[in-house]
């Protein structure tokens, strides 16, 4: 029961990394990133190239530790999404959804094929995990690392969501027209917004690296690497970092939830199973829209000093 409890909180602490990524590019600026995937397969295939031993059948054999992985899985994502985001960053929400969406399918198929770099289909294992050799190697040491990790993003995103960068991100979420007015550069804040959300969806994919173990293309389809984020921001609250944060536990609990209950049903129902479990999250989805359209913890605009002072 201990182990299955900490295998659910670090996978939702993993997710909350990227659920708080997203929440960075839609919930600040309105930026509808459906490509979430790719950026999550660049970060874990990076930390797993830099940080596993060599091998011949892909490249790698860096052997570097594990925080020079999270970093490269970062930086790397940060690149990619500063091509895209250069792309798109003046698509309108509808294009810029195909755009990304696009974009994550080329990374994914890139993967598969590109056997020289990625092993393609038979993927990368021997993936090390962080504190080898200490009394914190087990997987609930692991799951003190993630949630640092969560912590960390989690402070650093606030402190940027009540910065004045981003107050001009939700004006140009809410108002575009008036906020260029004003003198802002919407695409070059478009721009940061996207390469900043890019390097956190990295940052989750290299701790999911490191902690699987083990990287295959189809860890990234579609229906993981983004619906699922998509389901965790919606219901837990866009525009609210502690809502991704607890999207991102309620909606993993109910996935793995259902998984508990699938397997126990007779094997020549397994695929009609694993179709349940989808339509249940599209359920769960189409319910809390209905019943609350701003999510469990709607989004509250902070507090400004100006207010409280002249409420005085």
């Amino acid at each position: 029961m201990l182990g299955y409890l900490v295998s659910f909180l670090t996978f939702a602490g993993i997710y909350a990394v990227m659920t708080l990524g997203l929440n960075s590019q839609w919930g600040f600026t309105g930026q509808f990133n459906i490509g979430i995937a790719g950026f999550f397969a660049v970060g874990a295939y990076t930390s797993a190239i830099l940080t596993t031993p060599g091998s011949p059948a892909y490249l790698g054999g860096f052997g570097m530790p594990f925080l020079v992985g999270l970093a490269g899985a970062v930086l790397a994502s940060m690149l990619i999404g500063y091509v895209i985001g250069r792309i798109t960053a003046r698509l309108r929400t509808d294009y810029l959804a195909i755009a990304t969406i696009g974009i994550a399918e080329m990374i994914r198929l890139f993967i598969k094929n590109e056997e020289w770099l990625t092993n393609g289909v038979r993927g990368i294992a021997g993936i090390p995990r962080p504190l080898v050799g200490t009394p914190l190697e087990s997987s609930l040491g692991y799951l003190l690392v993630v949630a640092i990790f969560v912590v960390l993003v989690y402070f650093l995103l606030e402190r940027a969501y009540v910065s004045p960068w981003g107050r001009v991100l939700r004006a140009i979420r809410e108002n575009e027209p008036a906020t260029s007015a004003a003198g802002k550069s919407i695409a070059r804040f478009r721009l940061q917004a996207f390469v900043l959300g890019s390097a956190v969806m990295g940052l989750g994919g290299g701790l999911y690296a490191h902690y699987f173990g083990f990287l295959s293309p189809e860890a990234f389809r579609p229906l993981y690497g983004t619906f699922i984020i998509w389901v965790m921001l919606i219901a837990g609250g866009s525009g609210n970092n502690r809502g991704a944060v607890l999207g991102a536990v309620i909606v993993w609990g109910v996935w793995t939830g259902t998984e508990l209950f699938t397997d126990m049903m007779p094997a020549q129902y397994a695929t009609q199973a694993a179709a349940l479990r989808v339509l249940l999250i599209g359920v769960l989805l189409q319910v809390i829209l209905l019943t609350r359209p701003q999510g469990l913890l709607p989004e509250k605009p902070p507090r400004l000093v100006g207010r409280k002072q002249a409420s005085k």
